[in-house]
């Protein structure tokens, strides 16, 4: 006699297809199970795609923020540059004001100051070259005038053209300002120091104490620049190396007396 079990199992169709009731609690109806299917990678890739180029338009980020989420290793350098840069200025500009750390050397720096300014170096050179008995001191003076005047033009070139604004803790106060005077780079200061410094040694005949005397100037100069607060120190800096080259643009240029004096004969 056949078991119960037996019975059973035999009394199940294979094929027979569950209630719709149970398919719809255990979750398994053929339509809700193929859309739950896992996509290929292949069609996965193909769905995000689509929608990156519908929605492109709108998710590209602008071309400056690029720049700025990837920047350039010449782009940190300046930054971190400019940043060493103006802490040092800040640091070294120890009597900016009367109340400052060096507030006392203020006035002396002021004097240093207004012996490198183009005005007095100007005016003492055409006192000079209208005092000067000789063909080659008038001749020296003449180029000298001609060197500061072409310093005053190159240096304001450049600052009209960098545009960079003076220190943030500096104070008006300078002597005799241009329109040009309120950018900061380069140094005009530091352009005349270091260009009538290298002339002075080279056409003067001066004992070993007086060019120790004119190069320390040169120095000082610069050095109260920064102090005063009037510039950063790339400034000075530049200003230093822009003026030594003027001096050799200067030899190269230097105009002789007899030349000057046929070529006033030509305008006459």
């Amino acid at each position: 006699m056949p078991s119960p079990k037996a019975k059973n199992n035999a009394g199940r169709s294979p094929n027979r297809t569950p209630s719709p009731h149970l398919l719809q609690r255990q979750g398994s109806d053929p339509t809700s199970a193929r859309l739950r299917a896992p996509e290929s990678p292949t069609r996965r890739r193909g769905s995000n795609s689509a929608s990156a180029s519908a929605t492109g338009p709108q998710q590209q980020l602008p071309e400056e923020d690029c720049m700025r989420l990837n920047p350039s290793f010449a782009g940190i350098a300046l930054r971190s540059l400019l940043a060493i840069d103006l802490w040092m200025s800040k640091r070294l500009g120890v009597c900016a004001e009367e109340d400052s750390s060096w507030g006392s050397v203020r006035p002396l720096m002021k004097i240093i100051e207004i012996s490198g300014h183009g005005i007095p170096w100007i005016a003492g050179t055409l006192y000079c070259m209208w005092k000067s008995d000789s063909a080659a001191g008038q001749e020296i003076m003449l180029n000298l005038l001609l060197a500061l005047l072409l310093d005053v033009v190159l240096v304001g070139i450049v600052k009209a053209l960098v545009r960079r604004r003076r220190p943030s803790h500096k104070r008006m106060d300078m002597f005799a300002t241009f329109s040009v005077d309120r950018y900061s780079f380069p140094s005009g200061h530091a352009t005349r120091a270091a260009m009538g410094a290298r002339f002075l040694l080279t056409h003067l005949v001066l004992a070993a104490p007086v060019r120790v005397l004119v190069l320390l100037w040169a120095v000082l100069v610069g050095l109260s620049r920064v102090m005063l607060g009037r510039h950063n120190v790339t400034d000075v800096a530049f200003g230093f190396f822009m003026g030594y080259f003027q001096y050799s643009l200067v030899e190269a240029l230097w105009v002789s007396t007899a030349g000057l004096q046929k070529l006033l004969g030509v305008l006459g």
